[in-house]
């Protein structure tokens, strides 16, 4: 429940404001590079040619050009930066520059350089970045979508947590994956190499967003707050937080611009009665302090900056950064006291403390050049990457939403009336019998194409269908399939039994039926199909084309269908198809034998595992496609004589079916013509919270040795690592329920793995009254899972526990006889709603249960328990 409730609102809020952090993510990451992009879009402003045998003008002589040039000029400081060809900066004072004017000046001659270009784009950016352009209402947006990341990043690792284990899962994208699954894996990996960035995105962001998280980083990184400090809105790259102008390499130009400035130490009134400094004074306090910090100071420097004294104190304020330059924002900062020539109050950036140097370079931490350019390169790469995870994050809900649409309208059993167009067409009643929930699913593609046409459908389980339903429509399709040997599904039992019983009056109905089975069991192959166009004959329906029968899925067979619609109804109806047949690759981890010497055929366990993302219930189907020995694909190469085959032709030949191949000795024309090896299903014997998906599969073989398609591969031919080919079908007719009502499991032999999710499923949701009657050969070799279920009867997940072995009695008894034995039991746990679930052979357990049953509750109860989801079967 806690994981259910923690991806509701990963998504919910995903969809809500992952637009919002999609534009924070791409400004941020455009912001994190204003200077580089100002630079490089201002080469003739930012660089000079360097003169030969030249040197830079000094401060105190670009003060004096400047001056000379314009007496008027008031300069608030000046910037010289250590390289040959690098520009230095003058600010002055402008009226409606708040924080003066940058003027870029050609070091050697103090010639004023071009204007700066592209800064109102970056600061149209800074503003998207940091409230949307909003104002404060936009801060407060940008201030809850950032916690919201901080929710996304720690919720997704959680979500992602119980899944994977390995490097390789945890941050590998799988490029072979395909559909929902690759973009489940793009959205999730790509996420887990960005959760660190991002989670120093949001922690220092909001560092400008609320006074309460900026006192708590203060009091968790123990640093003393600043009096004064001002706070710009959040955001993922804002702006320089203290409002300083930057130079080429983004250090503070200067910290206050120097107009009226308090000197550092005296109070205003102080200040009051100093004497304004002439510009000679000025130039002379530039020129000692200039050459006093190159006597003194023997470090060097990138980049000096002046703040010109106003007032005659004997002080010149100064920052500078150090040569070896660790980020923009690691200054130096002094003052220099031209009457003593000396540097007073000189604190280096270098001597604080690591907590110290966080807090006072938040901007560096919060756009990576803290770090570092590699990191801060990779952080502008994460950040770009935010609308990645809104993209696949939409496709996924997408997704999620119409598959859940899609099984809300398969589990809704009643009518869904879609409005008919205006001369009122007869509606067409769609009727779908079945079990493993492809006849549902193409009912539901029939109606969908049929209403794109603007005819009116009527989808319906044929277990609710109702007399009413047969005579209020005359357009009747019936889309079922062929269960067991030749046996209705169960939802048709009741239908079967109550009203193709009956003789009716179906003379007004035009009908046509779609039948579905498998060619493998030709014997009854759509027969349930075939006994419905039978009966619906007798009753006088109205053919409107002959039965048309389809081959485990085929598509071939299925257009059939859709061509015969649309004939008959004269309209240019959409290609029906089945959601595709996609195989992922899952790696083959253990195979156990569990019935050494048994009298019988070898049965083994088996552990998968897969790098997708793919999930399944209880009940659940695995479909796995089968492949050829390597010993099989030499005897049909042999057989046809191909010749030698290099390796990706015999690959080729690998998944082909090479029983009653064309002779063809032309290998593209042979490989066309083969069709595919037809899929196995195996019932699950796991839960995904167990890491693995389990097996339990019996080796078949025939009187000639051959080992059986399906289990030859999983059991002999499959090396251990090697990938095997499978999907999971989903079975919902044998899905456990989700309250705590009694369970009943009966079954035998490999039957007994999907009893065995069931019971893992109970024991993960606490529901302790549970009865297992379970049968095979001999208990001394055919006990599966002995130490398992013994643990489970003495914890109390077993409540009742009946294992029957049939040769170890003079007289065989098996599982049905278990239950006639126990049918006082069996009615007590029926009456007090009991679910029954069998799992196993069709043959001879299947029949016997339910003849059993039949016997101990009647056939009227059990067709009861049956329509009402009470009595379930996953039988083969």
């Amino acid at each position: 429940m806690l994981k259910k409730t923690l991806f509701q609102l990963h998504w919910f809020l995903g969809i809500t404001a992952g637009l919002i952090l999609s534009l924070m993510g791409v400004t941020g990451a455009i912001y994190s590079y204003d200077q580089q992009i100002l630079k490089w879009i201002n080469q003739d402003s930012y660089t000079v040619q360097v003169p030969a045998q030249q040197v830079k003008l000094t401060p105190s002589q670009l003060y004096q050009t400047l001056v000379s040039k314009d007496p008027s000029l008031e300069i608030n400081s000046i910037t010289v930066v250590n390289e040959a060809d690098a520009s230095s900066i003058i600010n002055i004072k402008k009226e409606g520059e708040r924080r003066g004017l940058n003027l870029m000046v050609n070091p050697y001659d103090a010639s004023i350089l071009p204007s700066i270009k592209g800064r109102e784009f970056l600061q149209f950016i800074q503003q998207l970045h940091r409230n949307l352009t909003f104002g404060p209402i936009g801060k407060q947006i940008t201030a809850a979508c950032t916690l919201m990341l901080i929710y996304f990043v720690l919720s997704g690792l959680y979500l992602r947590w119980p899944k994977k284990h390995s490097l390789k899962q945890w941050f590998a994208i799988k490029p072979k994956l395909k559909g929902r699954n690759f973009i489940w894996d793009l959205h999730a990996v790509v996420g887990t190499w960005v959760v660190l960035f991002y989670l120093v995105f949001a922690v220092t962001g909001l560092y400008w967003s609320y006074d309460w998280w900026r006192d708590g980083m203060f009091k968790v990184l123990g640093v003393e707050r600043p009096q004064q400090m001002q706070a710009p809105a959040v955001g993922l790259k804002p702006e320089n937080a203290q409002g300083q102008n930057r130079t080429l390499n983004g250090e503070k130009a200067n910290e206050t611009q120097g107009q009226n400035r308090t000197p550092r130490g005296e109070k205003p009134e102080q200040t009051a009665n100093k004497a304004v400094m002439t510009a000679p004074q000025i130039e002379s306090a530039l020129s000692q302090t200039w050459q006093g910090f190159n006597q003194q100071y023997k470090n060097g420097y990138s980049s000096i900056t002046f703040n010109v004294p106003k007032i005659n104190n004997g002080k010149i304020e100064f920052s500078f950064v150090d040569a070896d330059i660790p980020h923009e924002r690691a200054r130096n900062s002094a003052s220099y006291n031209y009457t003593t020539d000396r540097i007073d109050n000189l604190k280096l950036y270098s001597d604080k403390k690591l907590n110290d140097k966080i807090m006072s370079s938040m901007l560096p931490v919060h756009r990576g050049s803290f770090f570092g350019p590699v990191w801060q390169f990779i952080a502008m790469l994460a950040s770009l990457a935010m609308p990645l995870f809104f993209i696949t994050g939409i496709m996924l809900y997408l997704k999620r939403r119409k598959q859940k649409k899609l099984t809300q309208l398969a589990k809704t059993h009643t009518s869904t009336m879609i409005p008919s167009n205006q001369d009122n067409t007869p509606a067409w009643l769609i009727i779908y019998a079945s079990q493993t929930g492809v006849s549902e699913q193409l009912a539901w593609r029939t109606a969908t194409s049929l209403q794109e046409a603007k005819q009116t459908t009527n989808v319906k389980s044929i277990q609710h269908l109702t007399l009413d339903d047969l005579k209020n429509h005359n357009q009747i399709l019936y889309v079922v399939s062929t269960y067991g040997t030749g046996d209705a599904p169960d939802v048709a039992v009741s239908f079967s039994k109550k009203i193709m019983s009956q003789t009716l009056d179906l003379s007004h109905v035009k009908s046509a039926v779609l039948a579905l089975g498998s060619k493998e069991y030709f014997e009854t192959y759509c027969s349930f199909g075939h006994q419905i166009a039978d009966w619906l004959n007798h009753s006088g329906a109205t053919q409107l084309f002959s039965t048309i029968e389809v081959d485990d899925g085929c598509l071939e067979d299925i257009e059939k269908w859709n061509q015969q619609l649309a004939k008959i109804t004269q309209f240019d109806l959409q290609s029906i198809q089945l959601t595709e047949k996609t195989f992922d690759l899952w790696t083959l981890n253990q195979r156990k034998l569990l019935n050494p010497k048994s009298l019988g055929q070898p049965a083994y366990h088996l552990e998968l595992t897969t790098q997708a993302d793919i999930t399944w219930q209880a009940g659940d189907i695995a479909v796995i496609q089968p492949m050829n020995s390597d010993h099989r694909i030499s005897a049909f190469i042999d057989q046809h004589k191909l010749g030698t085959l290099n390796t990706e032709q015999r690959l080729a030949l690998k998944n082909k079916d090479l029983t009653n191949t064309p002779v063809n000795n032309d290998f593209e024309q042979l490989i066309t013509a083969l069709k595919p090896l037809p899929s196995r299903e195996y019932s699950i014997a796991s839960i995904p919270k167990q890491q693995h998906l389990q097996l339990v599969v019996r080796l078949a073989q025939a009187q000639n040795g051959e080992y059986g398609l399906g289990s030859g591969w999983l059991c002999q031919y499959a090396q251990l690592h090697e990938h095997i080919e499978l999907r999971i079908r989903t079975n919902e007719a044998f899905h456990l329920i989700d309250d705590n009502r009694p369970v009943l499991m009966i079954g035998n032999g490999t039957g007994i793995a999907g009893l065995l999710s069931l019971l893992q499923q109970r024991q993960d949701l606490g529901y302790t009254e549970n009865w297992l009657i379970w049968g095979e050969r001999q208990k001394t070799c055919d006990h599966f899972y002995q130490q398992q279920l013994e643990n489970w009867q003495k914890s109390g997940l077993l409540t009742h526990l009946d294992l029957v072995f049939s040769r170890d009695q003079a007289d065989c008894k098996y599982v049905q006889d278990q239950l006639i034995h126990s049918a006082d039991l069996v009615q007590k746990w029926v009456e007090q709603g009991a679910v029954i679930y069998v799992c196993g052979s069709v043959h001879g357990m299947a029949t016997g249960v339910d003849q059993a049953l039949k016997e101990i509750l009647g056939e009227t109860l059990l067709d009861e328990l049956r329509e009402h989801g009470r009595y379930r079967r996953d039988v083969y």
